[in-house]
């Protein structure tokens, strides 16, 4: 077990190397990211390439004995992995943030090493006999993101090992030393190049998506990176999974009690600061409950604490970096400029820190601006009334995006509503929450391919039929 002083050691850069990470609550330096070049990346390329095939002839039981393992030592080091998270990413111990995103590391592995993928009879009709199996594909190369990136990272490369895939992980520039030292802490049990982190700038994420060697590509992030890395890994055919950018639409029906689901329509919106792909970013609220919706979040959001994400008590923190606090700022800005009614916070909140923007609920706003129509991956929600449910299916659509959407009231209802919404995951009720067995994707502009439980298995695997 590593206290957070020897976790950070063991992944950081020798003093006078690297690039200097900073604390978004504080700005005070906490460790300096290795830099790996091109030629650093095709060497762990190569040595990936060389393990594969050992790896996968180990089997389903043996690597599932091995990831449990693993997850076990996630445990064992939850606390520094923990400290680690929030002083570098912003977001704070408690509440859902780095102490839930460890816990749900490890019990995510747990989950992607032993779900059953059985092979399955297509034909049996006495004459003929075909079954479809899966194999490994081969290297995966996985890119991730600075929000989630424990997390995002356990759901990359956990599926890929199973399956008797090698990784390459390339982390977010933002966030590269609580990945490196999740990756230090697998490789206390796992097989030597089996999973290897690679950090280093945009020039090494472009070689990992066109890399000859590289036959899967998974990548969290924006839809325009998406586009490029497709663009990227053409020449060489490498199978994709791409989560990309979501602008998440919620419908509040006239049957839902606005007291009731305050909490959940709150954290739906700002788990993580707002910082989360499938995170609530547009709100739609029935003329009938729209007042009352609107003070009911307030309130919640007037009672929620932000700060620095060490202090225990904060569950609320900064923005990660200072261009996507810019963003934020910039959107909020508009809605102002342009008749939006600021509800709570609607400035920075420079006395907790510089990247600190508070709970920004704007009102009385309509589809056409900026804040409605861009992702704002922050702290700040548009809150648009309408009158006619069919209109508010309508605005849910119209934009080149579907990871996720909501709908709020009455349950059959709400799932009448639901099936119309054009997006790859629609919960009721609720708002963002994933399960390791239950599938999630993206539709238009958000991506494609699927993640979790037995079709994620299969998104990182390569399907055989067997005839005869």
């Amino acid at each position: 077990m590593s206290d957070y002083t020897e976790l950070l050691a063991r992944v950081s850069a020798p003093e006078g190397s690297g690039r200097p990470i900073h604390d978004p609550a504080t700005g005070v330096e906490i460790g300096r990211a290795p830099e790996a070049s091109v030629d650093d990346l095709d060497a762990a390329i190569a040595r990936a390439r060389a393990a594969q095939p050992a790896w996968e002839a180990l089997g389903h039981e043996a690597r599932t004995e091995i990831l449990l393992r693993a997850a076990d030592t996630i445990d064992v080091n939850a606390e520094a992995l923990a400290e680690l998270l929030s002083r570098e990413q912003g977001k704070p111990l408690n509440g859902p943030n780095a102490r839930f995103e460890i816990g749900a590391c490890s019990a995510w592995l747990r989950t992607s090493a032993t779900v059953a993928l059985e092979p399955e009879v297509i034909v049996d009709d006495g004459e003929v006999h075909a079954e479809l199996h899966y194999r490994a594909i081969g290297v995966v190369g996985a890119i991730g993101p600075w929000n989630w990136p424990l997390m995002i990272g356990i759901w990359q490369l956990a599926p890929a090992l199973r399956m008797g895939n090698t990784v390459v992980l390339k982390p977010s520039e933002y966030t590269p030393l609580s990945v490196l030292a999740l990756v230090s802490v697998l490789n206390e049990v796992l097989p030597a190049d089996v999973l290897t982190a690679v950090s280093g700038g945009r020039e090494v994420g472009a070689r990992l998506a066109s890399h000859p060697d590289v036959d899967k590509i998974m990548f969290t992030g924006s839809t325009a990176t998406g586009r490029r890395i497709i663009e990227s890994s053409a020449g060489n055919l490498a199978r994709l999974t791409l989560e990309l950018g979501g602008n998440d639409a919620g419908i509040v029906l006239p049957s839902a009690d606005p007291q009731a689901i305050a909490q959940d329509l709150f954290w739906g919106a700002f788990i993580n600061t707002g910082q989360t792909c499938a995170a609530l970013k547009r709100l739609y609220v029935h003329d009938s409950i729209y007042d009352a919706t609107v003070e009911a979040l307030a309130e919640v959001a007037r009672a929620t604490p932000m700060g620095n994400g060490l202090d225990e008590q904060n569950v609320l923190g900064p923005l990660q970096n200072k261009q996507q606090f810019d963003i934020v700022n910039r959107l909020v800005e508009d809605a102002k400029a342009n008749g939006g009614r600021i509800v709570t916070g609607g400035s920075p909140a420079t006395e907790l820190g510089e990247l600190f923007y508070p709970i920004t609920l704007v009102a009385d706003v309509a589809d056409g601006l900026a804040l409605v129509d861009e992702e704002q991956f922050g702290p700040a929600l548009p809150i648009i009334r309408y009158s006619d449910v069919e209109d508010a299916v309508a605005s849910a659509n119209r934009l080149d995006v579907g990871l996720g959407g909501s709908v709020w009231g009455d349950r059959d209802e709400a799932r009448a509503v639901a099936a119309r919404v054009q997006a790859g995951t629609v919960w009721i009720n609720s708002h963002g929450g994933v399960h390791p067995m239950i599938p999630f994707g993206g539709v238009k502009g958000s991506g494609y391919g699927l993640e979790f439980g037995v079709e994620g298995l299969k998104a990182v695997a390569v399907p055989q039929i067997i005839n005869g």
